[in-house]
């Protein structure tokens, strides 16, 4: 379904210009808030890992549960109204250095600023909103309030639906068994340090990978010319400086 055309859900030219440069090693993505002389730099886009979508449906959600007073249960996941081709694949991230003094210390102020999952090798050439299944697009008008995904604990995932309730119960057992003071394991991969976490689900031939956000998230889909899919991409950083896009 190729809603790029429809201004309900087209990119405005700031969110098209961010999704495109920010995945280009080397370019200036803006200034950083507190010191506009210091600018925000695409320093590495790298792959993360690969995923496997065997359903071709996919969540794009956090992976963490629901808190409530009197029960914690597991979050159903936002699986996009979009289906991708089923298969493994790539998931890539962009970082960005802005060095900042603290302390007495400089650090890099190296943070990601957007990850995707790739659908295809073809350029994008335009960016839309990606609706979730059961979202009504009747009810979306045309520079309102975007949609997406929301975490209270700034983090999101790319996971198959199909297996999501499997791939999301490490994080559910690791939330019901929590201790204060007390430190244990979760069965996840580290990756990078610890910024994404992987999870795998051999029975069913499927994985998880987690990645930072910021709240409330859009889930962008990139359209080739001919409008198939051949990215989804959250660009997690985007509203951390000041931007300085051409326009």
């Amino acid at each position: 379904m190729d809603l790029a055309a429809d201004a309900r859900v087209a990119a405005e030219p700031e969110e098209s210009w961010y999704l495109d440069t920010a995945f280009t090693p080397g370019v200036t993505l803006g200034t950083r808030y507190d010191d506009p002389s210091t600018p925000v730099r695409v320093v590495e886009v790298r792959e993360v890992t690969t995923i496997r979508i065997p359903s071709g449906r996919l969540v794009v959600d956090a992976p963490w549960p629901d808190e409530d007073e009197s029960d914690l249960r597991a979050r159903p996941g936002r699986e996009l109204a979009e289906r991708i081709p089923p298969g493994t694949h790539r998931v890539e991230a962009a970082w960005t250095e802005a060095p900042y003094d603290f302390m007495g210390e400089r650090h890099d102020g190296r943070q990601v600023a957007a990850v995707r999952l790739l659908v295809a090798e073809a350029p994008v050439a335009r960016w839309e909103m990606g609706l979730g299944v059961g979202d009504d697009i009747e009810r979306i008008r045309p520079g309102g309030r975007r949609i997406g995904f929301r975490t209270e604990t700034n983090t999101g995932s790319f996971g198959d639906a199909v297996a999501w309730p499997a791939l999301t119960a490490p994080f559910l057992e690791f939330w019901r068994d929590a201790r204060p003071g007390v430190r244990q394991p979760r069965r996840t991969e580290n990756l990078f340090g610890g910024a994404f976490e992987l999870v795998k689900d051999e029975e069913r031939g499927a994985d998880l990978v987690t990645f930072s956000a910021e709240g409330d998230d859009v889930v962008w889909l990139g359209r080739a010319e001919s409008g198939a899919v051949v990215s989804v991409a959250v660009a997690s950083g985007y509203h951390l400086f000041s931007r300085e896009a051409p326009f």
